[in-house]
């Protein structure tokens, strides 16, 4: 019995271990900082920390730091930052923070990235580049197919399919990219769920 009772003990130790050993992505885990400490960024530095209070986003955290920068345009490298363009829109915000996360989970997929890449220049081989229709080069304006695909999946796990409608439709720049998607969606889901890049 005292043989049983110790194996028990040790196997309830090491799950233990092992759980506190894994990633913890709860919202307060996420480092959210103030560039400028103006009071636009602390107000929106406030909205992100709620939001991540208020929905599970924990399958979509990929990078723990975000920092909050009036004066930039949202991107995603090396430091996850976002503008304060969408302060006083929660559901705007989430999306452009799930958005620039979900780069970074593309990129630890490179190389199906590439592959879906050159496979959606032939699905659209006139593509536009630069904003407000596309992005800034040829390759991030067909990657941006699968990231904003994604990032229309995540919204509407998260806050519903008519929410995100009104998000997508709201947003000043990836017009082609955002049109795209929506009238292809199946073909554009195909080629993700194929090239294995759909979050699970």
């Amino acid at each position: 019995m005292r043989s049983h009772a110790a194996a028990i003990s040790i196997v309830s130790m090491l799950a233990a271990l092992f759980l506190f050993s894994l990633p913890v992505f709860a919202a307060d885990a996420i480092d959210i900082q103030s560039n400028h400490h103006s009071a636009r960024e602390l107000q929106e530095k406030l909205e992100l920390e709620q939001l991540l209070k208020k929905y599970d986003v924990s399958k979509y955290i990929f990078t723990r730091t975000v920092v909050i920068e009036e004066r930039a345009m949202n991107h995603a490298f090396p430091v996850l930052t976002l503008n304060v363009h969408f302060l006083g829109s929660d559901d705007e915000l989430l999306s452009s923070f799930l958005h620039e996360q979900l780069h970074w989970y593309l990129a630890q997929h490179r190389f199906a990235m590439e592959d879906a890449v050159r496979k959606l220049k032939a699905m659209y081989p006139r593509a536009p580049v630069g904003l407000p229709e596309g992005a800034d080069t040829e390759y991030s304006t067909y990657g941006h197919l699968i990231d904003c695909y994604l990032e229309i999946q995540a919204d509407r796990e998260l806050i519903g399919r008519e929410r995100t409608d009104r998000v997508i439709k709201n947003k000043p720049w990836y017009t082609w990219i955002y049109k795209t998607i929506l009238q292809d969606e199946d073909r554009i889901a195909a080629l993700v769920k194929a090239e294995r890049l759909e979050m699970n």
